[in-house]
């Protein structure tokens, strides 16, 4: 087996319309009238209810901001040919039509890492968009250039100094990568950092002047000692956290080979079987034997998509 191909990942489902023409000033301004808005609160919380056809957004209508977009708010597109935004709201959100405020739920519930799969894919892009959006006008407030403040323009898609600097939205390339023997088995790894027991694929930035497919060869030689070659793309997905797009690929290393983890960066990595693998994926029974106590990457992750193509391939 030398390639294979992962699903959808959750947060790239679905093609929401963010044209450049939309952002016309004259279109926003006839359009608002009839559009929608989501309220993100700090953290990323978003406001959602449970409906008969699954968890969904809460969007309000635009009455309570009069005639224009409030300073600050971020289109997120169109869609169903209605205009999307969201504004950053200061608490939880407790309207009519959402679940309950998030005081006592786990720190990521009603974010993107917790309800990103449970959404429809379109309202996947709108949530995940948004969170990119408003998390980098938070720390966009100054010219990289001259240093002076910024103002956002009527779309919020960039922001302009005073001497005219125009400052785009910032993503950092990142690939993330399922190393492979060209047979049976996977590489997983663990950081220290991560909670105990949780291993997921290799990942690590692009540098300056480098291809994706240079940074694939490099992380895998750092982090765990191993020459790749094969490298095969597989997908993408945006992770907001704070601004990342995750880039996928697949590269096959020797087999046998011995793994040598980076010291302060990786804590552990191991070749995994399907059989391991398959017996992880399951919900019950409980993963036991050589792979017991040990978790993959949620539904939200890319990396769980690679991990199940891969499974899937054999």
């Amino acid at each position: 087996m030398t390639t294979f191909s992962i699903d959808a990942p959750a947060l790239s489902r679905a093609f929401v319309d963010r044209s450049e023409d939309l952002r016309s000033p004259d279109r926003l301004a006839r359009s608002w009238r009839s559009a929608k808005v989501l309220l993100v609160s700090p953290g990323g919380r978003l406001p959602t209810a449970v409906t008969p056809d699954g968890l969904q957004l809460v969007f309000e209508d635009t009455a309570r901001w009069g005639a224009v977009p409030p300073h600050g708010a971020v289109l997120l597109g169109r869609l169903g040919g209605i205009d999307h935004w969201a504004v950053s709201y200061q608490g939880p959100y407790e309207g009519p039509n959402a679940g309950p405020p998030g005081r006592n739920k786990p720190a990521d519930a009603d974010t993107i890492r917790s309800i990103g799969p449970l959404l429809t894919g379109d309202e996947a892009v709108l949530a995940t968009t948004a969170v990119a959006l408003l998390a980098w006008h938070d720390a966009a407030g100054f010219c990289s250039r001259c240093g002076r403040p910024t103002v956002p323009d009527i779309s919020g898609h960039t922001r302009t100094c005073a001497e005219g600097h125009q400052e785009f939205p910032r993503t950092d390339p990142a690939v993330i990568v399922l190393v492979h023997d060209g047979g049976d088995r996977m590489v997983m790894a663990r950081q220290p950092s991560w909670a105990p027991g949780r291993f997921s694929v290799l990942a690590g930035f692009a540098e300056a002047g480098e291809s994706l497919e240079a940074t694939v060869v490099r992380e895998i030689g750092e982090e765990v000692g191993l020459p790749v070659r094969d490298v095969q793309y597989l997908g993408s997905q945006p992770w907001p956290f704070p601004r990342s797009l995750m880039i996928a690929f697949a590269a096959r290393a020797p087999r046998g080979a011995d793994l040598r983890p980076r010291p302060g960066e990786i804590e552990d990595a191991r070749w995994f079987s399907r059989a391991e693998l398959r017996m992880l994926l399951r919900e019950s029974p409980p993963a036991a034997g050589p792979v017991a106590g040990i978790t993959l990457p949620g539904p939200v992750s890319i990396a769980r998509r690679m991990v199940e193509g891969f499974v899937k391939a054999g």
